[in-house]
């Protein structure tokens, strides 16, 4: 058992999330005038808890009377109050611009709210499905939507979401992973040693990409937070959700994670998704070669947004893997990889 397992272990504390019954679920919903009809369901979420709700008719909401809402609860003591309020403006920005994002409702005058010790909002209920990424006018659509949320985050920035750059995904994560003994003692010198070398050839490759637009990004724009509605159906198309880890950056962090496969099938992917940005914008082509570099960071901020949650009860269960030597020589291949990717030319389109 490594170091910080045994830690783990040792713990007999309640995590907070623990106290989230349905009762409480419930009961946060009618403090906002929206009453459940008893219907809860558990939606997919490690970061915050996310329900979907059925229900009867709310006060002060006739309009929502019937309908389905989601209601986030987000991790105490990951944002403060203003950073979520800025992550639902920047929503109600999108949403104004007749951009199919799925933001907070305003209740009780405002689209964050408090109950019992937890912050959370209240959304509508959105159906769909994963987008077929292997389809080129998917990718199309989806890319002029891109485009159409960049031009917004390029209108102003935030004030107090942080940006994603080397510093708050590759050094910081780092700090977090050596600080908290998270590695074993038979990898740390060599996962060291590989993120060293990573880092260093990710800071010559954004130095070389020195004047790339800072702007609002949706910032976790994976095939899990686009829902799809095929053609000839209301509302056709895609809709992005859970703007949750919107942070400034460069435009390309929103392509990238939507590219799979080998390079040949990356390259067509990349090129349906700027072709169809270049319809409502101007895609800096330049920051192709920022998407390793990207890919690098997510890889290293993966590893310490775990071991941050480690003490919630749901991530043991389901990273069983996390802190064992294998996971660590993993994590050194991978980083090794990405310094030899980083290095080789980038994608173009």
């Amino acid at each position: 058992m490594t170091q910080y397992n045994k830690a783990a272990a040792a713990r007999h504390d309640i995590h907070v999330y623990e106290h989230l019954t349905p009762d409480v679920v419930l009961d946060a919903l009618a403090s906002v005038g929206l009453l459940g009809d008893g219907r809860l369901m558990a939606l997919s979420s490690y970061e915050n808890r996310v329900y979907q709700v059925h229900l009867e008719s709310p006060v002060g909401s006739a309009e929502l009377a019937g309908d389905i809402v989601v209601v986030k609860f987000y991790r105490p003591d990951r944002w403060s109050d203003a950073q979520i309020l800025e992550e639902h403006g920047f929503a109600a920005e999108l949403m104004a611009a007749e951009i199919p994002v799925v933001g907070a409702l305003e209740l009780n005058g405002t689209t964050l709210n408090h109950f019992k010790g937890f912050s959370f909002s209240v959304s509508p209920s959105r159906g769909g499905r994963r987008p077929e990424l292997d389809n080129l006018d998917v990718l199309e659509w989806i890319g002029r939507f891109l485009a159409r949320i960049h031009t917004v985050g390029a209108a102003r920035p935030f004030v107090h979401r942080p940006a994603l750059n080397l510093q708050t995904f590759g050094h910081a994560s780092r700090d977090v992973l050596l600080a908290g003994g998270y590695l074993p003692l038979d990898m740390e010198s060599r996962w060291h040693q590989a993120f060293d070398e990573a880092m260093t050839v990710a800071q010559g490759v954004f130095d070389s990409v020195p004047h790339a637009r800072q702007l609002r990004l949706h910032g976790d724009c994976h095939p899990g937070n686009i829902l799809w509605t095929p053609e000839g159906l209301p509302l056709a198309g895609p809709h992005f959700v859970d703007l949750d880890d919107a942070r400034s950056g460069p435009a390309v962090q929103d392509l990238w994670m939507l590219l799979s496969g080998d390079r040949p099938q990356q390259l067509r992917q990349l090129g349906a998704l700027v072709d169809g940005y270049d319809e409502f914008g101007e895609f800096d082509r330049r920051e192709l070669a920022l998407i390793e570099p990207l890919r690098t960071l997510r890889l290293v901020h993966y590893s310490a947004w775990l071991a941050q949650r480690w003490h919630d009860p749901i991530f043991p269960i389901n990273f069983p893997w996390f802190g064992s030597s294998d996971y660590w020589k993993g994590q050194v291949d991978m980083l090794i990889e990405q310094t030899e990717a980083m290095q080789a030319a980038p994608l173009v389109a």
